[in-house]
């Protein structure tokens, strides 16, 4: 596999491509799943199956690797309550109350919020670059979330999943940042999967009280179909396919491709749940995907001719 993602690079972008955009189907897998159980339960049971997988191939693809010790087990219990425990409770209560369209958009804007936290507490530089992709990325964000009725959310306020919508991208910020702190001792699959581990362990006792075995036998196939989409695709093998092409063209390159989430979701949503897409969410998301590819990319100098993927080669 790696010797022919070496000598056909573009089936690395393909990879990037297919593994960014599967997180776009998570919002309308999400949404088929919360019809017969609740969010909380959904996402016990997500990461449940996804923590099943996610052992083996960490004890498998990282054999003998640092374990977390001593305050390690502090941060990666952080990781579980902010990426998995929390942010997943926000998600999926997003999926079954508020339109795919209008969620998935808000939530694109996520990396420019993990770039002012990064600054903030990490003292990783802001730059102006980064300041106008901020502002571009919140005017689309605030443009989708109001669907562009600006006078009518001042004089009412947010509705509350709008106030949900918030509480997932601060969530996964924070998990973000956490998670760059985690990965300087750390390997990627071994932090996620910790963090797996112990998001779900928070989740468990809770499911006791808002499901019943007779409920479990009774959602549909579909449900659990979506379920185990999000765990085995989703939560598993698009990361281990994202992780792989960071290592093959750099975390810069491939960060870019996360816009394709918002856009698989939408286009899912408007075939599969008929939902519509109208101009103000458009012109949102052009602001959204245009502040955080701007915000986020870093210039580098021009790659002589004959070494476009020498970063490739050189990984292995």
């Amino acid at each position: 596999m790696k010797r022919l993602l070496i000598n056909k690079p573009w089936l690395v972008y393909v990879m990037l491509a297919l593994s960014t955009s599967s997180w776009g189907s998570a919002f309308i897998a999400g949404s088929y799943a919360t019809e017969d159980l609740s969010p909380l339960v959904v996402a016990f049971f997500r990461f449940f199956f996804a923590a099943i997988l996610l052992i083996p191939i960490m004890l498998f693809m990282d054999k003998g690797s640092r374990r977390p010790q001593g305050k390690e087990w502090i941060l990666v219990s952080l990781l579980g309550l902010t990426g998995i425990a929390l942010y997943n409770i926000a998600f999926f209560i997003a999926t079954r109350d508020a339109p795919i369209v209008k969620s998935s958009l808000f939530i694109a804007s996520n990396p420019i919020l993990i770039v002012v936290l990064s600054g903030l507490f990490l003292k990783e530089a802001i730059t102006k670059r980064n300041i106008i992709g901020l502002v571009l990325a919140l005017t689309g964000a605030t443009i989708i979330i109001t669907e562009g009725q600006f006078q009518q959310i001042i004089e009412s306020g947010l509705a509350p999943i709008d106030l949900v919508l918030l509480l997932a991208v601060v969530c996964w910020a924070l998990y973000s940042v956490l998670g760059k702190v985690a990965l300087q001792k750390l390997s990627s699959i071994t932090t996620t999967t910790y963090a797996v581990v112990i998001g779900t362990l928070m989740l468990f006792p809770f499911v006791f009280v808002e499901t019943t075995i007779e409920e479990l036998q009774q959602a549909s196939l579909l449900t659990w179909g979506s379920i185990l989409h999000m765990s085995l695709i989703v939560s598993v093998l698009s990361f281990i396919m994202y992780y792989q092409g960071i290592k093959m063209i750099g975390a810069a390159r491939a960060s870019i491709f996360i816009n394709l989430m918002p856009l698989s979701a939408v286009i899912l949503a408007t075939i599969l749940l008929g939902e519509k897409l109208l101009l103000v969410h458009i012109v949102g998301a052009l602001l959204v995907i245009s502040g955080v590819t701007y915000g986020t990319w870093k210039v580098r100098p021009k790659e002589k001719r004959g070494e476009k993927y020498g970063t490739i080669s050189s990984r292995f």
